[in-house]
């Protein structure tokens, strides 16, 4: 039991220690429709990888960093609302990704393992590889950090003292879509994204600075992953669905502390 248990406790804590911050940028920035529509493309990538004889994750990668590249692009035009944009590609890439898998002939693909995942079925060798990935996104995320924070307060100042706003953009919105690919595998598309919002949606209530809002992020998420396995082995429940409904009570508990005060 440890053996399953604790592989799946560790990727479980790094993803969401990772996802914290870079969560927080999406509650700040209103964007969690973005989250979504990586999500959404992450199907295509699936298809992209069977068809080219790759790893199901490698395809997931190289879609979702080129959605994430292209939305960072269109997004700079006027012509189309954002919320728009982010619907037509997200609906374009499920059905293109679900076009695709079924034009595939002898190819079962498991789609619920996909968009739900199966955190209990990791091992510590995917711990290695999710933890170095984690690392370099942690890396990526202090170096954009205060470039980043200085474009939502107002990008127009940002861009005066002369940040590059659109690349520090599209690198916060690669590193996304990176995390995306990640969770995947462990939590599934949908999932992942759910632990972008929820916590630091909870957090946001509770902190007084940025940074605490993020370390808060991270501690809410780290604590439903907990709270989730719990529940998923008390009461063979899925791992990835309880682990979300636990954010979603540690959400629910922030309300009641904000009512209160």
């Amino acid at each position: 039991m440890i053996e399953i248990i604790a592989p799946a406790l560790i990727i479980g804590l790094i993803l969401t220690a990772i996802a914290g911050p870079l969560g927080s940028f999406i509650v700040w920035g209103r964007m969690s429709y973005f989250g979504d529509t990586l999500a959404h493309s992450a199907l295509l990538g699936v298809a992209l990888g069977l068809f080219l004889s790759l790893d199901p994750i490698a395809g997931v990668v190289i879609v979702t960093v080129s959605v994430a590249i292209l939305l960072s692009t269109l997004q700079k035009q006027r012509n189309i609302s954002s919320d728009a944009l982010l619907g037509i590609v997200a609906h374009g890439t499920l059905a293109l990704g679900l076009v695709l898998v079924s034009l595939k002939e002898g190819v079962r693909v498991d789609l619920l393992g996909l968009l739900f995942g199966d955190l209990l079925a990791v091992t510590f060798s995917d711990a290695l590889w999710v933890g170095g990935c984690a690392l370099l996104l942690a890396i990526v995320t202090k170096l954009i950090w205060n470039p980043l924070l200085n474009i939502l307060i107002n990008s127009d100042l940002a861009r005066a003292e002369g940040l590059a706003v659109d690349k520090i953009r599209m690198v916060y919105m690669i590193c996304l879509a990176l995390l995306v690919a990640i969770g995947m595998k462990v939590v599934g598309a949908l999932l992942i994204t759910a632990l972008l919002i929820i916590p630091p949606a909870g957090a946001r209530r509770l902190a007084s600075t940025p940074e605490q809002m993020a370390l808060l992020a991270s501690l809410i998420g780290m604590t439903s992953i907990i709270l989730g396995m719990l529940a998923s082995l008390q009461w063979d429940t899925p791992a990835g669905p309880s682990i979300v409904l636990s954010a979603c009570l540690l959400f629910s508990l922030t309300l009641t502390r904000g009512n209160q005060s």
